[in-house]
């Protein structure tokens, strides 16, 4: 497998030598971003939610088609609370497994979004927008709900009524400010979890984003490859994600989710909003791109995403 996943980069990497990088758009043909639509979807991920970053790599590493402190993007300490296996044995358990843009070799995308896994339609191949919860913001409760409901507390009670309070005149005792006195919480009580950095470049060859992952364990030390494939699905674990070097960075081993498939299942995301009267727009790309990763990472809780417009609704 190691051969020949070196061979294959070799390959891929004299292609990349030999050609230039795309600068025609093909977004709503192919499901496909040139250079300047990449950089145009990174600018409005950043501008929509802070958590990720533009970043310039190691120097040597960089790419002329992109601005030098432009080069990829990043979010880092993005918690991971649970292991994926104990989240796909609920999912089993739901019957609750699609399989998104299935091919003969069976390399197709595993979407663990709550479709009825006996559903075989072949439009049921396709993720819903309903389960992909795009464009959809959590409710934010005011703030007296998480105390009550606004009732009069049995606490109330208690408070006296300065109508009939007496001074009895003895002012010595002093209250004691137990209030005030903190204490360093018990070590029991602390929530230490997993962490990952998250990166997306820009895949030449496929033209595409493509996600790269570096996890760090309770204590912030480095997870090796086998670790990290505890947080990713076991149906893309060692198949279409796999260890390598990132393109951009000298640091440790990064797990990297392949881009081969991106562009069709990206076109069929793409396909389902334009038959629903959507014109999607190429920026709100990467917004969308997210989504589906998250049947691949579905425990590591980078979907900060906030609620947004895909497109122009066509009249």
């Amino acid at each position: 497998m190691q051969v020949k996943q070196k061979v294959y980069e070799l390959y891929k990497g004299t292609v990349e030598r030999v050609t230039g990088p795309r600068t025609v758009s093909a977004f709503l043909e192919k499901g496909v971003l040139s250079v300047p639509e990449f950089i145009l979807a990174g600018d409005n991920l950043v501008s929509k939610c802070p958590t990720w970053s533009w970043e310039a790599g190691d120097p040597s590493k960089r790419k002329p088609y992109f601005p030098a402190d432009k080069q990829f993007l990043v979010t880092r300490n993005v918690p991971c609370l649970r292991r994926v296996v104990s989240v796909e044995e609920e999912y089993d358990a739901a019957r609750a497994e699609v399989v998104l843009d299935d091919d003969e070799g069976g390399e197709g995308w595993l979407a663990t979004h709550g479709v009825e896994a006996s559903n075989t339609k072949e439009e049921e191949d396709i993720p819903s927008m309903d389960t992909l919860d795009i464009g959809k913001a959590e409710e934010i409760k005011a703030i007296p709900s998480y105390f009550g409901s606004g009732e009069k507390q049995d606490e109330e009670d208690d408070i006296p009524d300065m109508d009939t309070y007496e001074d009895t005149g003895d002012h010595s005792a002093t209250i004691q400010p137990s209030y005030f006195v903190a204490e360093e919480p018990e070590d029991d009580n602390i929530l230490r979890t997993r962490t990952y950095d998250i990166s997306i470049t820009y895949d030449k060859y496929f033209q595409t984003p493509r996600v790269w992952l570096t996890g760090y364990d309770e204590s912030g030390m480095p997870l090796d490859g086998e670790l990290m494939f505890e947080d990713i699905s076991q149906d893309h674990a060692h198949k279409s994600v796999t260890i390598e070097d990132h393109p951009h960075l000298y640091a440790e081993k990064h797990a990297s989710v392949h881009p081969c498939r991106h562009a069709a299942v990206m076109k069929k995301i793409i396909d389902v909003l334009v038959s629903r009267g959507v014109e999607p727009e190429v920026d709100k790309y990467l917004f969308i791109f997210l989504k589906f990763m998250a049947s691949v990472i579905p425990t590591i809780e980078y979907d900060y995403t906030m609620d947004f417009d895909l497109g122009s609704t066509s009249s």
